[in-house]
C-alpha cells in the first residue's frame, strides 16, 4: 500500500476540517495498532505503518497540510515543497505514543530527588482535665536521625563520593525490548548518580540512625480524642542528607470518673434523696476547672431532668469561649430507713390523694379505663 494512492485524511481515518489534537490523536491510534512489533512478519502492517506515518508526517505540519490540500499528492512530488519524509514520523511523535504509557521512558529525566524522610505518629493520653488546662508534655520517641559523624552523606569523614559507572551519574539506566526503550532506577546507586567510596562506619552508609529523642509537646486547651498535633521535621530523617518527616501526636482523652464530654458540653449525672426532689433546695457540685457550682434545685424534680450551667464546660480549641456543663437529675430512693423514718413515710402515705403525683395518677387511669374497656 502506497500513501501516494490513498488520501492522507482517510489513511488516518479523521474528516478533513480535523483539527492538529484529533490528527495526532489518530496517529497515536492507529500507530499503536500497526507497528511493526506488534504485528511482526505482517507486510500488510508494515505498509500500512508507513503509509500512516507519511500521511501524519505531512499534516501535522500547518505547511505541508496546506501545500496538500491545495495540490494534493502533487505538492510533494518533484518541483514540490519535497518528500514525504522518508515513510517514517519524527521519532519523537512515536516516543510521545509510548511515553503515555511508560511514564518516563522516552523521557529526558535524570537523577532522582532525594526523597523526604517518612512521617511518624505517636498515640498521647491526656486526662480531661490536661484537655481542659493545656499542658506541657515531655515524650521519648526512637527514631532515625542523621548521623553526626558523616553528617548524613552515609560516607565516612575525609572520604566523598564518585560518579556511578552503571548509569553515568544520571540515576537511570535504560534497556532495549525490541521497539520499547524501558528506564528503571540504577540498582547500582539507587538513583542519586552518586556511589560512595567509603561507607561511613557509625551509619554503614545509610545516612542515618536510629536513636531516642526527647521532645517537648505542647497541648493546647480543648483538645479532644482525635485531635492532631504536627511537630514539623521531627519525623524520620531522610537519606542521605534529605529533609526528615514530621511527627504526628494523635491525642486521646481518659475516661473521667464524674464528667462525660461531647464536644464541648460537659454532662456529669447527680443522685439527689427524694425528700430533696419533692421539697426542692440547693446542691454544691465541683467544676472542671476545680471550682465549686451551686445548683438549685427546683421542688419536684424527676429523674431525668436536665439542668444546664452555661460557660462551665470545655473550652473551644483554638477559640473563644465554653461550652456548658449539663447535670441530669437521678432522684434516689432510699433502701435503709429507720423504724421513725418508716412511720413518718406511713403517715405521708395516708395523708396522698393522688394529687401530689399526677404522673402516676394519670398512668393508672389509664390502665382501669383500658381494663374496663376489655371487660365490657
Amino acid at each position: 500500500m502506497s500513501a501516494t494512492e490513498i488520501d492522507y485524511y482517510q489513511l488516518l481515518e479523521v474528516e478533513r476540517t480535523a483539527d492538529e489534537k484529533t490528527i495526532k490523536s489518530a496517529y497515536r491510534r492507529l500507530a499503536m495498532r500497526y507497528h511493526p512489533d506488534k504485528n511482526p512478519g505482517c507486510q500488510d502492517s508494515e505498509a500500512r505503518f508507513k503509509a500512516i506515518s507519511q500521511a501524519y508526517d505531512c499534516l501535522k505540519d500547518p505547511q505541508k497540510r496546506a501545500a496538500y490540500d491545495r495540490y494534493g499528492h502533487a505538492a510533494f512530488e518533484q518541483g514540490g515543497m519535497g518528500g514525504g519524509g522518508g515513510g517514517a514520523a519524527d521519532f519523537g511523535d512515536i516516543g510521545d505514543i509510548f511515553e503515555s504509557i511508560f511514564g518516563q521512558a522516552f523521557g529526558g529525566g535524570g537523577r532522582q530527588q532525594a526523597r523526604r524522610g517518612a512521617d511518624l505518629r505517636y498515640d498521647m493520653e491526656v486526662t480531661l482535665e490536661e484537655a481542659f488546662n493545656g499542658s506541657k508534655t515531655e515524650i521519648t520517641i526512637e527514631v532515625s536521625q542523621t548521623c553526626e559523624p558523616c553528617s548524613g552523606s552515609g560516607a565516612e569523614p575525609g572520604t566523598g563520593t564518585r560518579r556511578c559507572n552503571m548509569c553515568g551519574g544520571h540515576g537511570k539506566v535504560r534497556a532495549q525490548q525490541g521497539f520499547f526503550v524501558v528506564e528503571r532506577t540504577c540498582p547500582t546507586c539507587h538513583g542519586r548518580g552518586e556511589v560512595i567510596e567509603k561507607p561511613c562506619r557509625a551509619c554503614r552508609g545509610e545516612g542515618r540512625m536510629d536513636k531516642p529523642q526527647s521532645l517537648q509537646i505542647e497541648v493546647p486547651p480543648g483538645v479532644d480524642s482525635g485531635t492532631r498535633i504536627r511537630v514539623s521535621g521531627k519525623g524520620e530523617a531522610g537519606p542521605f542528607g534529605a529533609p526528615p518527616g514530621d511527627l504526628y501526636i494523635f491525642l486521646h482523652v481518659k475516661r473521667h470518673a464524674v464528667f462525660e464530654r461531647e464536644g464541648t458540653t460537659l454532662i456529669t449525672r447527680v443522685p439527689i434523696t427524694f425528700t430533696t426532689a419533692a421539697l426542692g433546695g440547693s446542691i454544691d457540685i465541683p467544676g472542671i476547672d476545680g471550682e465549686r457550682i451551686a445548683l438549685d434545685i427546683p421542688a419536684g424534680i424527676q429523674s431525668g431532668k436536665q439542668l444546664r450551667k452555661r460557660g462551665a464546660g470545655m473550652p473551644v480549641l483554638q477559640g473563644r469561649g465554653r461550652g456548658d456543663l449539663v447535670i441530669e437529675i437521678t432522684v434516689e430512693t432510699p433502701t435503709r430507713l429507720s423504724a421513725r423514718q418508716k412511720e413518718l413515710l406511713q403517715e405521708l402515705q395516708a395523708t396522698e390523694t393522688g394529687e401530689e403525683c399526677p404522673g402516676s395518677k394519670g398512668f393508672f387511669d389509664r390502665i382501669k379505663d383500658a381494663w374496663n374497656d376489655l371487660t365490657e
